[in-house]
């Protein structure tokens, strides 16, 4: 299964609701993907909508060698029934060298094991829907997305307080200690925010600071 694509592609192992929805994506954006899954239905269910669909144990090591995985730089293990399956797979892409592996964790205790066996990247995708969903239940913020720990970057209506006047008048740096990098007129497009950028009413406002300093903002102003 190793081909001259591997080096510039993705491995995805798993193909759950999160692994095959990843799968589908990349390929729809172009790139390169090889999905494996040991369950025969779900290989049979998307081996029509995706280009390579392999049914292995991706656990075992003389499999995915014989699959080319070694030859892969991007890995992701989508596996959400097991723990252990989950681990396993990993350890074998990380054993195999491959450069870059993501995993998907289902628990907190789940993703410190695959940070202390060397993981580049643990994905917490229910935990993170389920974050972003409950700050977007505030009906202020139109999207919300945490980077890291403390810092998030947040989408919602530019607030009455600080429309008509430049951005550098309204010192929200030193107020709410956020910053506004991007704002978007009606039917317009994103454009980045400067000192003099005055905004309107019904605009659209990108903001960016420590996670409680933005929820902050969205609580004090951001629904004025």
């Amino acid at each position: 299964m190793a081909s001259r694509h591997s080096e510039d592609g993705v491995l995805v192992i798993g193909l759950g609701r999160f692994g095959s929805t990843l799968a589908e994506t990349l390929q729809e954006l172009g790139h390169h993907v090889v999905a494996v899954d040991s369950n025969h239905d779900l290989v049979q269910r998307w081996s029509g909508k995706l280009t390579h669909v392999v049914e292995a144990d991706a656990t075992s090591e003389e499999v995915m060698r014989q699959l080319g995985a070694h030859e892969f730089r991007q890995a992701v293990v989508a596996i959400g029934t097991g723990i252990e399956a989950s681990v396993l797979a990993t350890g074998v892409l990380l054993d195999l060298s491959v450069a870059e592996v993501w995993s998907k964790a289902i628990t907190r205790e789940h993703g410190r094991i695959l940070e202390r066996i060397g993981v580049n990247h643990v994905v917490y995708p229910e935990r993170d829907a389920g974050e972003r969903v409950a700050h977007l239940l505030t009906g202020r913020l139109i999207d919300f997305l945490e980077l890291d720990d403390n810092y998030a970057i947040a989408k919602l209506r530019a607030p009455r307080g600080i429309c008509g006047r430049a951005l550098e008048k309204t010192a929200l740096r030193s107020r709410y200690g956020i910053t506004i990098v991007g704002a978007k007129k009606p039917g317009g497009e994103f454009t980045h925010a400067e000192a003099g950028t005055v905004l309107d009413v019904g605009d659209l406002v990108v903001i960016a600071g420590r996670t409680d300093r933005v929820e902050s903002f969205a609580a004090e102003i951001g629904g004025s």
